[in-house]
Formats: structure tokens, C-alpha cells, sequence
């Protein structure tokens, strides 16, 4: 297995808490952390009246020695019990490992390739997995293990066998599908909840089957987008993360309605990847709450 080698424990760290709403939490939570000798560089709550829950993201900052975030967890802990909290501690010293998947369509895949290679998406890209051969020398180029999996109706289950083991040899938190066209089986949608990331070629609901462009231009759409979600079951149905869109007219062609959402696509996706890299969003159910 290529474990990534324990980081050094850091001094940025990212909270986030969900709990029944009440008084006082925001004030015993900051106690806590005014005690560890954490800054608060940046908070962000949400009471949600629907549902009565609170949610939380702070961003904290240590001046002195590295600590780790068990330490703080830990520290946390008579906390989370009085009020019912579900909390997690992020070390930012350890990045999100995303395992990308493309078939045939490359500039999502291409798009995210650049910004981590340039530091302006803060994963890290342990491995692409397609398909297909085509992308082999974009991801040799980038110094990223490329692996071609085939997959045919009567192989499916094979393939994902062989995704699961991938996933495992690179220690891969999370798979993002920058335009994979092959659909996942409800059983590995089930197996990585909150951790598989889609890109869809339109605003949910969509125009769906092939040539979605054609179809777009046929029906004189006035607005066309992308939408990147958390992968389900339900295919397409997944909860939103991120959606864009730009307004179009009756001049363009659908070549160029297709050039304007592969734009779209791939800045829906990179900003999904960074929320999701940041601890930014909250899965609750079907839906997300995401901090920007």
C-alpha cells in the first residue's frame, strides 16, 4: 500500500460541528479552543429553523507549538457529549487525496490537473483511473499513475473490484468523476458516502441521454449550466454542491453552447473539489449546507 508518509502535526486546523440547536454553543466551543491556544481565524454558523440543528466551521490557528488534531478532539470531547455534537477536527497540514476517474473528455480532468499543478486546488491527485486510453500521456505528464480499467456490462463488477483496491493502495479519501461516463453500482455509492464528487453537464434536472447540447439547442434554452454533486443511487440526484450557468441565445451554435458548458463544467467541478477539500460543505440527507 503507498500510504502517504504522517505529517507533522500542524498549527491550521478546520472544525466543524452539527448539533441540535440551543444556547451557548458557539461559547463553549470557543472556550475550548481559547484553552488549546487556537486562534480563530474565521467562523461560520448556520441555525437551520427547518430542522433545528446548528452548524458550525471555524478555522483556527496555533502561534506556538504544532499540535495534533486528536489532541484537540480530544480536548473537545466533554463538549460534543453535553450538547450531542457530531465534530470532526481537520489538520489543514493533510490535504485531500482524490483519486480522479474521466472516460473520453478530458477538460475537467485537464482543468483540475493544472490547478493542482500550479497550487491553486488544494488536493492531491494520487491516481487517474479510466476507461479508456486517451488521457495515459496528460496524466504521465503530470507524474500521476494512470490506470486503465475497461469496463463492459458483464465486467462491472470487476471493474469496481478493482477501483476498491485502487482506492485502497493509494489511500484515497475521495473519487471525483471529472467526466467518468460509466454509472457506479448502489452498493459503491453506498460504500463512500459524502465521498464521491460528479460532474453533470447541466442544472439538475437536465436534459439527459446523449447530446445534451443538441437538445439544448433544439428546445431554444436561454440558460445553460453545470452541476457537481455528491454521488447516490438515484443517478443525478445526488446533493448539490456546486452549479453554474451562463445565458445563452438563439445565435449559437451547438458546438459553441458545448464549448461554453465544458467552461462551466470545469469551474463548478474545481470549486466543488475545493469546498469539499476545505470542510466547507455539510451533508445533511439530500441536501448540502456549504460555508464559502
Amino acid at each position: 500500500m503507498q500510504t502517504p508518509p504522517a505529517p507533522t502535526p500542524g498549527r491550521e486546523f478546520v472544525l466543524t460541528v452539527s448539533c441540535p440547536d440551543r444556547v451557548g454553543i458557539v461559547h463553549a466551543v470557543s472556550g475550548v479552543m481559547l484553552e488549546q491556544g487556537l486562534t480563530i481565524v474565521d467562523a461560520q454558523q448556520f441555525g437551520d429553523a427547518s430542522s433545528g440543528e446548528f452548524h458550525l466551521r471555524m478555522h483556527l490557528a496555533r502561534e506556538g507549538a504544532p499540535v495534533a488534531a486528536e489532541e484537540v478532539e480530544a480536548a473537545l470531547a466533554d463538549v460534543v457529549a453535553e450538547f450531542g455534537m457530531t465534530a470532526a477536527v481537520h489538520d489543514l497540514a493533510v490535504p485531500r487525496r482524490v483519486l480522479l476517474m474521466v472516460s473520453q473528455q478530458g477538460h475537467v480532468l485537464n482543468d483540475v490537473l493544472f490547478r493542482v499543478g500550479s497550487g491553486g486546488l488544494p488536493i492531491e491527485v494520487p491516481a487517474i483511473v479510466s476507461n479508456h486510453e486517451d488521457f495515459r500521456a496528460l496524466a504521465e505528464w503530470h507524474g500521476v499513475p494512470f490506470h486503465h480499467v475497461p469496463v463492459t456490462r458483464d465486467t462491472k463488477p470487476e471493474a469496481e473490484a478493482e477501483l476498491r483496491r485502487l482506492v485502497d493502495t493509494y489511500d484515497a479519501d475521495s473519487i471525483g468523476l471529472a467526466r467518468y461516463m460509466q454509472i457506479l453500482s448502489p452498493q459503491l455509492c453506498a460504500d463512500f458516502p459524502g465521498r464521491i464528487i460528479n460532474i453533470h453537464h447541466s442544472l439538475l434536472p437536465s436534459f439527459k441521454g446523449a447530446k445534451p447540447y443538441t437538445q439544448a439547442h433544439d428546445r431554444g434554452v436561454k440558460v445553460i449550466g453545470a452541476t457537481a454533486h455528491y454521488v447516490t443511487a438515484d443517478l443525478d440526484e445526488g446533493p448539490i454542491i456546486e452549479q453554474d450557468f451562463r445565458r445563452v441565445d438563439h445565435r449559437m451554435s451547438p458546438a459553441e453552447l458545448a464549448r461554453v458548458g465544458q467552461e462551466l463544467e470545469a469551474m463548478a467541478f474545481a470549486r466543488a473539489l475545493r469546498w469539499h477539500a476545505e470542510h466547507r460543505v455539510v451533508l445533511r440527507g439530500r441536501r448540502t449546507i456549504v460555508f464559502q
